[in-house]
């Protein structure tokens, strides 16, 4: 499984809880917004995260 940033940002877009997490990921960080990406793959998919499963399905969906 590889880092997709349109992938993400699907997945962010259709769970709220995501959506809130990388706003306050920017807002703690000052991170721009490609790298708040990342960094929330990495933290919630990355190494079976939580959202690794639905992350799976949209790049098989994508591809």
């Amino acid at each position: 499984m590889k880092y997709n940033q349109k992938i993400m940002l699907k997945l962010i877009n259709e769970t709220r809880s995501l959506h809130d997490e990388l706003k306050q990921i920017k807002r703690d960080t000052g991170l721009e917004k490609n790298l708040a990406v990342r960094a929330l793959y990495h933290a919630v998919v990355a190494e079976s995260g939580p959202y690794q499963t639905r992350y799976q399905e949209l790049e098989r969906e994508y591809k």
